[in-house]
């Protein structure tokens, strides 16, 4: 079966691979010539997004490219260490930390070593089903034709609101996320683990890379502000909207995020509470573009992951599509759409088994 990805980011290519690995004949379509969106951030892999790599066997990849975190630490508003929360790394490689950009061309280069076709530049504008499977419609005037279409687009998805024009748009949070790193020297360590902490007025987190640079974020409540005036904000404008937020609170926040340079990104935060309508019988959804979730609970990439894996599975044992894409949505809306809540809540409760333990056998079949 032909199978057109649409998006060619964390979720596209991995169910590019997964689906290759199927069987199928998957051929990915990525909207940017280079790289992807939101491309200045990092993110962690947890335990539950590994274990989908390594079902595929694209784990080792990503791990060769980043780096460990074995914990958190919470830190009060006084500096005071609060709470230490290590993660479970015996059984299985624990959650790794890498830069998004990192992550889309590791991902991009081994689906390549696969053999799946990667065409850039190929931002989606349409589609249209008919008897012969469906037609994917591009900016550029050009078409591609495949028996299905996975709408792995991300947060403003394109599919989404072809499987369903009522479909409701993304929700703000009510944050604006920054994202910064820095090689100066004197700052406070944080090697292996994530330094969380709690200003008088927004939320940090830093953690110390193997090569001494320091990886840090911060979640700022903020009023909701054009697109355009949100692309505007340079490096600078970025740094001095996340120093003000720490001004004066006594702790390292301030001091890091002054002692950075130009690494600095931004942007506001959106979640994707409930999609109504996942697929059709010919399309369907993964990733953000069904259940982007907030920040809070790091598991952004890792439930798309588990997505692209399961809905391949799904492909792969059941007759046809509308068969398997309803598999798909049973196997996975009721956990992911717990998450997406619980993340809005700022956290997935402290007892997090239910989201770390998830384990995909690839071998196992898929049953409706």
């Amino acid at each position: 079966m032909r199978v057109l990805v649409a998006g060619g980011g964390i979720s596209g290519t991995v169910t590019a691979m997964a689906l290759k690995l199927a069987g199928h004949e998957p051929v990915v379509y990525e909207a940017y010539p280079a790289g992807g969106d939101d491309i200045g951030a990092f993110l962690t892999l947890m335990h539950n997004g590994m274990d989908a790599l390594r079902a595929i066997g694209a784990d080792r990849p990503v791990i060769d490219s980043s780096f460990a975190a074995y914990g958190v630490e919470l830190v009060a508003p006084t500096g005071e260490t609060v709470g230490r929360t290590g993660f479970d790394t015996e059984s299985l490689d624990g959650p790794r930390t890498l830069t998004r950009a990192t992550l889309y061309r590791v991902l991009q280069d081994e689906a390549a070593h696969r053999g799946v076709p990667l065409e850039r530049g190929k931002r989606l504008v349409g589609a249209k089903a008919g008897e012969g499977g469906i037609t994917a419609e591009f900016a550029d005037g050009t078409t591609a034709t495949g028996d299905v279409l996975v709408g792995a687009d991300g947060l403003r998805s394109v599919v989404r609101r072809l499987i369903d024009p009522a479909a409701d748009e993304p929700r703000y949070t009510g944050l604006t996320v920054v994202y910064g790193y820095t090689r100066a020297e004197g700052l406070p360590p944080a090697p292996g683990i994530y330094r969380m902490v709690r200003g008088s007025r927004a939320a940090f987190g830093f953690t110390t890379a193997p090569d001494g640079a320091t990886f840090w974020f911060a979640r700022i409540p903020d009023p909701e502000r054009p697109r355009e005036e949100i692309a505007a904000v340079t490096p600078a404008g970025w740094r001095d909207f996340a120093h003000a937020a720490f001004d004066g609170d006594p702790l390292p926040c301030a001091d890091i995020i002054a002692a950075t340079g130009d690494e600095v990104f931004g942007g506001h935060s959106y979640d994707v509470p409930e999609t109504r309508v996942w697929s059709t019988p010919e399309m369907v959804l993964t990733g953000d573009a069904a259940h982007a979730a907030s920040p809070a609970a790091g598991q952004g990439a890792s439930m798309a992951l588990e997505d692209s894996v399961v809905l391949a599975q799904c492909l792969r044992d059941l007759p046809d599509p509308p068969s398997a894409f309803a598999a798909y949505e049973g196997l996975r809306r009721e956990r992911v759409e717990k998450l997406v809540k619980a993340s809005a809540g700022g956290d997935v409760g402290e007892e997090r088994g239910w989201v770390y333990a998830h384990h995909i056998d690839w071998d196992a079949k898929i049953t409706a």
